[in-house]
């Protein structure tokens, strides 16, 4: 698991708009990465949308959700929820993987690969601030906020 102090794994995804971004675009600045599993799903859009609610509270700091999904499904969630930050399509898992949260999930005793949802706030030279491995959808602003007062 990536913990604070950590140098942040490199990211580079398309967006909802089918435009490349990286991590690198916003240096200097704040960045909240957060993980969800699906867009467009009760805790996904939970997260996303409390998220886009505070994001005029955050300063320079900037919001990007990364999941699995194309991303023509999340400009669909963009559009619908109207969350206004960057929404990465990792279809091919390789930033989760490196961020350490594509893991071994079991429902209804299936097990399958998939998000954990996880947030990580880096600073403006790319280092970890912090890590929130397995966070609720409610905290992630919640901590953000709350890191941010620090």
């Amino acid at each position: 698991m990536l913990k604070v102090g950590d140098k942040a794994p490199a990211i580079t995804l398309l967006d909802q708009h089918g435009k490349k971004r990286t991590l690198k675009e916003f240096a200097k600045r704040k960045v909240l990465v957060y993980f969800y599993p699906k867009a467009d799903t009760p805790g996904c859009t939970q997260q996303s949308c409390l998220l886009s609610e505070i994001k005029d509270d955050i300063g320079r700091t900037a919001i990007i959700g990364i999941s699995p999904d194309e991303p023509k499904k999340q400009l669909k969630f963009d559009t619908k929820y109207s969350l206004g930050f960057p929404l990465l399509a990792d279809t091919e898992h390789t930033v989760a993987k490196a961020y350490k949260v594509w893991k071994k999930k079991s429902m209804y005793g299936r097990e399958y690969m998939g998000i954990e949802r996880s947030a990580f706030l880096i600073d403006g030279n790319g280092k970890i601030l912090n890590a929130w491995y397995k966070i609720s959808p409610k905290d992630t602003p919640k901590f953000l906020l709350e890191a941010l007062e620090k």
